[in-house]
Order: C-alpha cells, then sequence, then structure tokens
C-alpha cells in the first residue's frame, strides 16, 4: 500500500510519468482513499459547523479540503499526520489518521520522526475522547440519576478507544516496512550473487580462452621444431645430392639415402605427436560441461604431451644428422650427465635443434660450437657458429621467423633465461639456462 523513497528512485522515468505513484493501481488506490475521506470529512463538517457556530457549506468544504490531503499520503505522509492531528479536535478525519499513520511507519521516515509524530496523535486522540466520553457519562447521568461510574472509568475508556485507532496501523505499517526493506535486501543480494556468478563465468571464459590459446601455441611450436629441422636437413641433403649426382654417384646414393631416412624420422615425429593430441581428445560430453573444466582439461592435455619427446640423451643423434649434412659440429658436454624432468630436457634438445636449423637456414658452410654444460641447480646450452662460408652452397631454406621466438617462449615458461644475438666474428651465438630438478627415481 506504500512506497518507500528508494523504490521510487529505482522507478526512474516510471515515478515520474504518474508523479510520485510508481504505478498505476498505486494512483487509483489512493485517489479512492482520498476520495472516501474527503466525504467522511465532508459529513462530520456538518457537526463541526453547528458546533464552531459556521455555515455549513463552509464546514463541508474544509471537511473535503482535509479530507483530500490523503492523496499525498505516499510523498508526503508527515503533511498528511500532522493534518489529521490539527483536525482531531474537530473530530474528523479518522480514516486519515489511520492510513496516515500505517504510511508514516511503513515509510523510510526516519524512526525518532514517527515515534514522535505517533506519539502526538496519540495524546492528540487520547484527550478528545477523554472529552467526548466525559460529555456523553454526563448527559448519562442526566437521564440516569442512578448511573455513577468511578473516577477511573473515563481514561480508561478513554485509552482503550485510542489505542484501538492508532496502535493497530501503527504496528502494521512497523511489520510492512520491516518486510519491504526485507525483500529489497534479498533482491539486491540475489543482484549481486548473480553478478558475481556472470564475472566468475567470464573469467572462466578467459581462461579457458587462454589455456586453448596456450595449448595452440605449444603444438605450433612443437610442429614448427619437428618439421623445420627434418625439412631443413633434407633441403640440406637433396642440394648436396643435387651438386654430387655426376661426379659421385655414391655418395649421392648415401645423401639419397639420409633424405630418405629424415623424411621417415619427420614422419615418426609427427605421428607420434599427433596420437598424443587424439589420444588427449576426449569425446563430446551429452551434458554441459562447466568452463573453468576446459582449461584444467586443455592443461592436463599439455602436461600429458610433455611427457613424450625428445631428451638430451639424443643429443648425439641430432648433432651427427648435422654432420652428415656437411656441417662442420662440435659437441663439448661439461659436468655430469644426470636425468631431468621431461620437460627440461626436452626444452634443452628443442633449443640445440632449433639453433642447428637456423645454421642450415643462414650460415651454410659455417662451424658449429654446441656447448652442454650439467650444473648444481641448472643446466645451460650454447650454440655458437661462425661466419658461413661464401664457397658453401646455400640451399635457400624459407625462414618464417619463429624460430627464436618459440625458443624464447619456451625457455621463459620454465622460468629460465634465453640470450641470442651475433658475435664479434660475424657469427650467431644462441644461450639458454634452464632451472632444473632431478627426475625422481
Amino acid at each position: 500500500m506504500t512506497t518507500t523513497g528508494a523504490y521510487q528512485d529505482a522507478a526512474g522515468s516510471a515515478a515520474r510519468g504518474w508523479w510520485w505513484w510508481g504505478r498505476r493501481r498505486s494512483a487509483v488506490l489512493d485517489g479512492g482513499l482520498a476520495v472516501v475521506s474527503a466525504l467522511e470529512c465532508g459529513l462530520e463538517g456538518v457537526g463541526f459547523a453547528d458546533q464552531a457556530g459556521l455555515p455549513v457549506p463552509v464546514g463541508v468544504l474544509f471537511g473535503l479540503i482535509v479530507g483530500s490531503v490523503l492523496l499525498v499520503r505516499r510523498r508526503w505522509p508527515i503533511v498528511v499526520v500532522l493534518v489529521s492531528i490539527a483536525v482531531t479536535p474537530a473530530e474528523m478525519g479518522y480514516l486519515m489518521g489511520i492510513v496516515g499513520l500505517y504510511t508514516l511507519a511503513a515509510s523510510e521516515v526516519p524512526r525518532r520522526i514517527t515515534a514522535a509524530l505517533a506519539g502526538m496523535s496519540t495524546v492528540a486522540v487520547f484527550i478528545v475522547t477523554v472529552v467526548r466520553v466525559r460529555q456523553d457519562v454526563a448527559q448519562a447521568d442526566v437521564g440516569q440519576p442512578d448511573f455513577d461510574p468511578s473516577g477511573w472509568y473515563v481514561p480508561t475508556v478513554a485509552l482503550f478507544m485510542t489505542l484501538g485507532l492508532n496502535a493497530p496501523p501503527v504496528l502494521f505499517g512497523l511489520y510492512i516496512g520491516a518486510r519491504r526493506r526485507l525483500m529489497e535486501s534479498l533482491r539486491e543480494r540475489a543482484d549481486s550473487l548473480e553478478q558475481e556468478l556472470s564475472l566468475l563465468a567470464d573469467r572462466a571464459e578467459q581462461r579457458a580462452q587462454w589455456a586453448r590459446q596456450e595449448e595452440r601455441t605449444r603444438i605450433a611450436r612443437e610442429m614448427h621444431d619437428v618439421v623445420a629441422h627434418r625439412v631443413s636437413l633434407m633441403v640440406v641433403h637433396a642440394a648436396a645430392l643435387q651438386a654430387v649426382a655426376l661426379k659421385d654417384p655414391q655418395k649421392a646414393v648415401k645423401n639419397a639415402a639420409l633424405v630418405g631416412d629424415m623424411g621417415r624420422q619427420a614422419l615418426t615425429e609427427l605421428r607420434e605427436m599427433l596420437g598424443v593430441l587424439r589420444e588427449d581428445a576426449a569425446p563430446a560430453p551429452a551434458s554441459p560441461v562447466p568452463l573453468a573444466a576446459v582449461g584444467r582439461a586443455a592443461a592436463a592435455a599439455a602436461e600429458a604431451a610433455s611427457e613424450d619427446g625428445p631428451c638430451l640423451d639424443a643429443l648425439e643423434d641430432l648433432v651427427e644428422q648435422s654432420r652428415q649434412a656437411g656441417v662442420v659440429v662440435e659437441l663439448t658436454v661439461l659436468g655430469e650427465a644426470r636425468a631431468y624432468t621431461a620437460d627440461v630436457e626436452r626444452t634443452a634438445y628443442r633449443v640445440v635443434q632449433e639453433a642447428l636449423t637456423n645454421v642450415h637456414k643462414h650460415a651454410a658452410g659455417a662451424k658449429v660450437i654446441v656447448r652442454l654444460a650439467h650444473r648444481g641447480t641448472e643446466v645451460a646450452m650454447q650454440v655458437e657458429n661462425g661466419p658461413s662460408d661464401e664457397a658453401a652452397t646455400d640451399a635457400h631454406l624459407p625462414s618464417g621467423g619463429n624460430g627464436l621466438v618459440g625458443m624464447r617462449e619456451r625457455v621463459t615458461r620454465l622460468g629460465g633465461v634465453f640470450v641470442s644475438g651475433p658475435t664479434d666474428a660475424g657469427g650467431f651465438r644462441v644461450s639458454a639456462v634452464l632451472p632444473v630438478a632431478e627426475r625422481a627415481a
């Protein structure tokens, strides 16, 4: 039956469209109550005009004006209560007083103001009731000489009548106001929970997208390392085969066999990688999967895939393949070799492999020195090549510019340090240091 100030603020344009009413039925209800209150006060204005010695039309008009004040009870409940207190001595506005007290108690008016106005209304009604009951008792004494009420009768009856008029609307208004505030707090809490869930869903979607992007980057890096190195060696051998095909048939046959071996090794590594990805791919679930599980699944797939792949034990074979392609490669191992975790060994191998691939692409005929150092808490690798030999045959291998980027991403993902750049002698140097933890027995 009432509307709080908070609701009026939230109503926005709808509330401004109907003045201070948020809904059409609220305006209709207040209009109906104002009409009933005006009629009541107009009828009571007849008695007031007789007692005050005023013309009856004046008393009726005064009652109509006073009763119509109930129309603004939602916007100004204090005004309605003050008007009802003011006209209490005229014995009019009972409906306005009851509805005004209810509206005041249910509104967002401070409780001290509500208590003060309710107390003023109670005192005014009590005084008027005492006077009216005493007049009725005096008239009863004239008509019935034997009727002799004691001194407590008049105040007791007046008190019960006053409480019966004022207490119910105040208590009911306080209950409705508390209930409305509780509903508003629950609605705000539900809105905040909905916003929080939406934010969590967005974050989960972002994490899942990041995991998918990370997985794509990892797969692209693996494909680049496998294909680029093997194909680069195949192209180098094919160029050498073309150069010696007529001069040295035996060497040409040997180079052709090496090209075939390189191709088979490349296909084998690609098949193994695709097999791991195919095993990690689970069938589509029948029920929706939470967004957060997507990121966990992608991370689990990346971790499972990282268990496979080359290790440092195959580094000698990697160097030998480059030697067979005609590159002078010197391998130096410092420290005591030991087993590391799969991702560390795999990253170290890929760094050396990609560095040798860059030598095949950009420094044909250059001498290469590969250094591997096993230290206490880290393993370091360095691949340094001298300037390219102008007399050597350039295979004209294409370059996508992703080799150094991929090496840096691999090393930094494990918390290592990666440095690359030209040397003073006109060559190029690639260095990487990886923090390690020995593999558990």
